[in-house]
């Protein structure tokens, strides 16, 4: 193994190590999150008269998605919340019942302008009733006058109670109006009831789907939901705090009106007491048996505020166990991609140490290199990309789709090895065969099933002796392209002889001679290749065609052109034709024809 290599196997090594470390912790271990810091939102549009925060976060936790252990702390939530409201709302009423506001200048002026219209708008009702008595006994035309002063009565009765109407809001905004202000808190108490009565918490966890992706997303719901959890539990805590506070000053106001004798005391037996004191002594005693209410329910409050927030400090527990279980999952994920990466290094070095001790070519060896590295990097990487993403849910979709694009991309792959079954046919080619592939020459050295390879030679006029180089052709031509296979039959073909007899010499005998040497040494073949053309064919006009030598004679400068073309085999071409030009050499060598004559037909 290279440096290289070792440093990337060390560097994998202490990774798996530290994610096996945390794969540990998150199993046996609760991590620690800091609270966030509490912020209030108001909506100053709609302002509250007694604050359902409490139940409003239980509600805001109860719609959110909750899993089968969480739901019996959201429902405690909810109780503890909705029971936290009631006592609200209590003390609120209690307490706009027991101190009303002192009337300002403004809204004394106000009270008397309602006092004023309530007046008016009862003067006009009695006015309506009497006037609708008489209309109901009146007739003729005292019923109509009666009819009209009737509707102008009703008109001013309207308008005397849209006057009674305002001026009873400008005195609940003025703070002068204590009975409009405690109905309103029953009415929006009533509203919350109905509201938290309908809130009901279901199981409605989401899916568990692997890939560490959805880990992370996961992962990220829960710590959220425990930022929010962390907030309601402070919120929970600062109230019960405040109150306290509340509370111990409301015993301490307590204890000294006590101390200072507020209460007067009752006339002695026998006597009769003043009605001023007897209403101030009722006033006292109601004032402080509402004391001691309002210090009954705030204590009732702190513990409701305690509660909460110890359901949201056990819930948070929960949170926290199930955002570990998520993280524990996502180390294993991690440690499998290390642990493919680690098994990928030391793969990849043993097959370069293995394919170091082998005997094989340099190139061979080379080949096989960057074929085993890549396929380890395409397997590697496809292993990483199912941990990262986790297995697709529409499988179906998905092996479609993929196999869309793998024959979209293999196309030529495809039609190879297609093409492969069209060469094993009967009009295929076969290893030794002499074929002409897209205007490349050469005999076939190796078939396979998505290649075919050729040795290259020459062209068929030439010498054609191979040229040393290797040609790859994709086994699609065998369907989109077209081939030549000069390998028939019996692997015959037409060769041609050319001789040029110098001027001055007879040529007759050299021709006669060589053409009873061709026809002595093709007679056997040219039958045979006749033979064989006629099994292969059905057309009439190739059964005529015959096999024997034909000779042509011409002048050219210089001499006399003799051409000999005759039928040979395709593997004996070569030394034929040698065989031929020797002979012929030898003749025209001779000073006598006759003589020369004779040996060459020896």
């Amino acid at each position: 193994m290279k440096s290289k290599q070792r440093s990337v196997a060390l560097v994998l090594v202490l990774l798996l190590i530290a994610s096996v470390f945390a794969l540990v912790r998150t199993r046996t271990s609760q991590p620690a999150f800091l609270a966030p810091t509490t912020t209030q939102v108001s909506n100053p549009a709609e302002p509250e008269l007694v604050d359902q925060g409490p139940l409003q976060t239980a509600q805001q936790f109860a719609k959110m998605p909750t899993a089968e252990e969480e739901k019996p702390f959201a429902q405690e939530a909810l109780e503890v919340g909705d029971k936290e409201m009631d006592l609200a709302f209590a003390a609120a009423v209690l307490d706009a019942q027991q101190h009303p506001p002192v009337l300002t200048p403004q809204a004394k002026a106000i009270q008397a302008r309602l006092q004023k219209a309530e007046d008016a708008a009862d003067a006009d009702k009695k006015r309506v009733d009497a006037l609708t008595a008489a209309d109901a006994k009146a007739t003729g035309s005292k019923k109509d006058a009666l009819d009209v002063q009737l509707d102008a009565a009703k008109a001013q009765l309207e308008l005397d109670q849209d006057e009674v109407d305002e001026a009873k809001q400008d005195l609940s905004h003025a703070g002068g109006d204590p009975q409009g202000r405690i109905q309103a808190m029953l009415d929006q108490h009533e509203a919350a009831s109905h509201s938290s009565d309908t809130t009901k918490v279901t199981v409605s966890e989401p899916p568990e789907v692997a890939g560490l992706i959805h880990r992370f997303q996961r992962w990220s719901a829960l710590h959220q939901k425990q930022l929010k959890l962390w907030r309601a539990k402070q919120e929970a805590e600062s109230e019960a705090d405040s109150l306290a506070a509340k509370q111990v000053a409301l015993k301490k106001e307590i204890s000294d009106q006590k101390l200072q004798g507020g209460q007067p005391a009752p006339p002695a037996p026998g006597q009769a007491g003043t009605k001023e004191e007897s209403a101030a002594i009722a006033k006292t005693t109601r004032l402080r048996a509402g004391d001691q209410k309002a210090l009954t329910i705030l204590g009732k409050r702190i513990n409701n505020e305690r509660q909460l927030a110890e359901v949201y400090g056990n819930w948070i527990s929960v949170v926290a166990a199930k955002q570990r279980a998520v993280l524990n999952r996502a180390m294993i994920g991690v440690t499998i991609i290390l642990g493919i990466l680690l098994i990928g290094v030391f793969f990849d070095g043993w097959l370069e140490h293995l394919l170091g001790k082998t005997s094989l070519d340099r190139r061979q060896v080379e080949t096989l290199r960057t074929v085993t590295r890549v396929s380890l990097q395409i397997f590697a990487v496809l292993f990483i990309l199912l941990v990262i993403l986790g297995p697709p849910s529409q499988l179906g979709t998905f092996l479609g789709l993929a196999g869309a694009g793998l024959t979209v991309a293999l196309k030529d792959f495809i039609v190879g090895f297609l093409g492969w079954f069209v060469l094993m046919g009967k009009n295929g080619i076969r290893l030794g065969d002499w074929v002409e592939i897209n205007g490349v020459t050469g005999e076939v050295v190796e078939l396979g099933m998505f290649h075919t390879v050729l040795l290259e030679t020459g062209n068929w006029t030439d010498s054609s002796h191979p040229t040393g180089r290797r040609v790859t052709f994709t086994n699609s031509f065998a369907i989109e392209g077209h081939y030549f296979n000069f390998s028939t039959s019996g692997q015959w073909l037409w060769d041609e002889l050319q001789i040029v007899v110098p001027a001055g010499q007879d040529p007759y005998p050299i021709v006669a001679a060589i053409q009873k040497k061709v026809v002595e040494t093709t007679s056997e073949g040219a039958l045979q290749a006749e033979k064989e053309w006629k099994g292969t064919t059905k057309s009439g006009s190739m059964s005529a065609k015959n096999a024997a030598p034909a000779i042509n004679v011409k002048p050219v400068v210089g001499g006399i052109e003799i051409a000999v073309r005759y039928i040979t085999r395709a593997n004996e071409r070569y030394q034929l034709r040698a065989k031929l030009y020797e002979a012929a050499v030898a003749l025209m060598g001779q000073k006598s024809a006759t003589p020369v004559q004779e040996k060459v037909m020896r």
